[in-house]
């Protein structure tokens, strides 16, 4: 080996590990989906990202702020791909949601990440302590019901549904389900026993896409 090159190896070796930031978000998601936020300590997120306290505060904060990061990196990692096929303008509305729900039966089951919805799973351990944090949940659980609701009301316009369905009352009806599915992961269910829901949804979905604000499911 030559001296030059000798030397760029130990000033390499000399150089302090650069820090991986979604690396350690993935690793802190993991330990908040498991456990919650506030079982999850600043202790153990040290020890299960590897990296050392004065670097996550000097890149999240606080724990507040890595449980932040977090959400927004489960939002863009993972549930965003449940909402993907509500953007193909080539489904059907019916085919549309049927792949939302079927994607949200997926991760819930995924072998690779916690059983269940990080967002439903953290926000149902939350103390009256952790309001912020309960609140900011919550917006974001109104906003995946507003996107439904908002497709709606899009297909509504261009004809594909009928204009007295009760939009709010459809997304609100689809975000339960979801949410149902999620705590069914978490005590155990299995892919195909979402799956299973998942077509019993899909068999009542030609009523349920025609609700309006005066009818029920069984109308």
């Amino acid at each position: 080996m030559s001296t030059e090159c000798t030397a760029s190896a130990r000033k390499s070796r000399g150089r302090p590990k650069q820090f991986d930031r979604e690396a350690a978000l993935s690793k802190a998601l993991n330990l908040f989906w498991r456990h919650g936020y506030e079982a999850t300590s600043l202790a153990d997120l040290v020890e299960a990202t590897g990296a050392k306290a004065p670097t996550l505060y000097a890149e999240f904060g606080n724990k507040e702020g890595i449980f932040r990061a977090s959400v927004e990196h489960y939002l863009s990692a993972f549930a965003e791909h449940s909402f993907v096929a509500l953007r193909q303008a080539d489904l059907s509305v019916a085919q549309a949601i049927e792949q939302y729900l079927r994607s949200s039966a997926d991760l819930f089951t995924n072998c690779l990440t916690p059983s269940g919805c990080f967002m439903v799973c953290t926000s149902s351990a939350l103390s009256s302590s952790s309001e912020d944090i309960a609140n900011m949940l919550r917006s974001r659980h109104h906003l995946q019901e507003s996107t439904l609701r908002d497709y709606f009301e899009q297909r509504k316009q261009q004809g594909e549904m009928e204009a007295f369905t009760n939009s709010a009352l459809l997304a609100k009806y689809l975000v339960c389900t979801v949410q149902g599915m999620s705590v069914q992961a978490r005590d155990g269910a299995t892919r195909q026993d979402l799956q299973l829901l998942v077509d019993v949804v899909m068999r009542l979905w030609p009523q349920l896409s025609r609700i309006g604000s005066n009818q029920t499911a069984a109308e």
